[in-house]
């Protein structure tokens, strides 16, 4: 992951003019929407946040027209004019201590750390006391067992189920480190380098034992040096420049380069027990009795169950405009948290979308918003069938409940993942959702529905009033809502600078890692 710097800017254009005299009739909407209560009671339940009233009408864009509503005297809402203008408090801590921890340290590195100088502390200790062939393979084999596991559905989505079952009672410095779940992906990139910098070593023992006529076969030699290729090709296009900017590539290439290397590592298995087993012992009973060979069987199952569950399923299609269409699926029930993998080529190309689940209703839906070729064909010719791959798998927003009250942040399609946390409505909750041309992109069904579900919610149309200081109206949301909390789902840049302006001013908050 890239530790550039994720300093505060101000936006490119900003919402308001300070100095600008008030124009006696707005020509277009106020740049937040917001539903309002359909009763005192709603507002009555936020008592910590300053209420001002409304004009006695609101203006709601439409794909259509201006949707008009008049409010009673008691239909009231929240006011977050002039919310650029507010002054941010100091962050906590020297600015080299907290960039340290909230940048260059963060939990996924700091997991990587801890895995890797651990196998490098073992790594010492074997090169100063020696260790022969075999038992350099078995910690390879230990720390690729470790790294595919830590990719596999069932345990990524055990360790969230087990993270986010603590109740929302329990310590705030507990729930926020229990919340870093989706930070795990370092034990698979710890064990990943780790386990590669030990098969050079075991490479080059397997070399000398081979020169000098002890254990180690020609073949096994042979095998291992073709893997270890394969394993530093893969580190190669792992780096987070090249996976950001060669995505296709780097999926391509680390799916066949690692089935490849997991055949020849049953292979280097099978050799390598041969190698060191005892004359009068049979090949089937050193294979059974080794340590390797069930962990290779394990992780290779874990490779393959995935596949077990490929199918085409049948979709149905919603063009919302020609920046987005929403599919709609009933195969599976999904949960809030929940993405699933889609593909038109199964052996090349997997995409990634959020589950909306609806109370309720069957199945899912998930919103495709143009983001190059691949959406961008399937907003020009809506699909029927598409592959399915696997379960449904937990994300970030799965932590939400954690916290008694939270603040959604999403940008654009950002309010895919966002939406069915909303729909669900487990804990006290505020959406922040900033886009350009909300219900022109996205449709007034799914505006409506999540308008419903909260009526409070903040939408900000950047078509028409530019980029807002996401970590400004952020930081004034939290404030207001008193939530304890703040889950964003936006682009990389933004989310870091908005994580990190939360989080350097003591205010838990969480986005995806792009770890993947």
């Amino acid at each position: 992951m890239s530790s550039s710097s994720f300093a505060e800017k101000e936006p490119t254009q900003s919402v308001t003019s300070p100095g600008a005299s008030p124009s006696p009739t707005p020509a277009v909407p106020p740049p937040v929407y917001q539903s309002v209560s359909k009763s005192s009671e709603a507002i009555k339940d936020l008592t910590t946040v300053d209420v001002h009233a409304l004009s006695s009408v609101t203006r709601t864009s439409s794909s259509t027209d201006h949707k008009i509503e008049v409010l009673s005297a008691d239909e009231k809402g929240i006011s977050w004019d002039g919310y650029d203008e507010d002054a941010l408090p100091d962050k906590t801590q020297g600015k080299f201590v907290r960039n340290l921890r909230f940048q260059v340290f963060s939990l996924y590195r700091r997991l990587f750390g801890v895995v890797f100088i651990t196998n490098m502390a073992v790594f010492i200790a074997y090169c100063v006391q020696g260790a022969n062939a075999k038992q350099l393979g078995q910690v390879v084999v230990a720390n690729l067992f470790v790294a595919i596991l830590f990719r596999q559905e069932y345990v990524v989505n055990t360790w969230f189920t087990v993270c986010c079952a603590a109740p929302n009672t329990w310590p705030l410095w507990i729930r926020r480190i229990l919340a870093r779940v989706y930070a795990i992906g370092g034990f698979h990139s710890g064990c990943g380098v780790s386990g590669t910098v030990w098969l050079i070593l075991f490479v080059g023992q397997a070399t000398r034992e081979v020169i000098k006529k002890e254990q180690t076969s020609v073949p096994t030699l042979a095998v291992s040096y073709v893997i270890l290729l394969l394993l530093c090709g893969m580190l190669s296009v792992a780096y987070p420049t090249f996976r950001t900017r060669h995505h296709n590539h780097f999926e391509m290439i680390h799916r066949f380069a690692g089935w490849t290397a997991v055949a020849l590592v049953w292979a280097q298995v099978v050799l390598l027990i041969n190698d060191y087993r005892e004359p009068d012992q049979p090949l089937g009973h050193a294979v059974v009795k080794s340590a390797p060979f069930w962990l290779v069987l394990i992780f290779t199952c874990s490779i393959i169950l995935p596949w077990l569950r490929l199918r085409k399923v049948p979709v149905r299609s919603e063009v919302l405009s020609n920046h987005a269409v929403r599919l709609y699926f009933d195969y599976v029930d999904t949960h809030p948290g929940h993405y699933t993998r889609m593909s038109f080529d199964p052996l090349f190309e997997w995409h990634s979308f959020a589950t909306i689940a609806t109370p309720g209703q069957r199945g899912y839906s998930a919103v495709v918003s143009r983001a190059g070729d691949w959406t961008s064909k399937r907003i020009a010719d809506p699909p029927k069938e598409i592959w399915i791959r696997g379960i449904p798998c937990y994300g970030v927003v799965r932590v939400a409940p954690l916290f008694r009250r939270v603040l959604l942040v999403a940008t654009g399609s950002g309010i895919g993942p966002i939406a069915p946390v909303i729909f669900a409505n487990r804990v006290p909750m505020q959406l922040l959702w900033t886009a350009p041309a909300v219900r022109q992109t996205f449709g007034d069904k799914l505006v409506d529905s999540l308008l419903e579900a909260n009526p409070n919610a903040v939408i900000y149309d950047t078509r028409v009033h530019g980029k807002p200081d996401m970590v400004k109206l952020t930081y004034r949301l939290v404030r207001e809502f008193n939530a304890e909390a703040v889950v964003i789902i936006s682009n990389k840049p933004l989310t870091d600078k908005v994580v990190y302006g939360m989080m350097s001013r003591g205010i838990p908050a969480f986005g995806a890692i792009w770890d993947s």
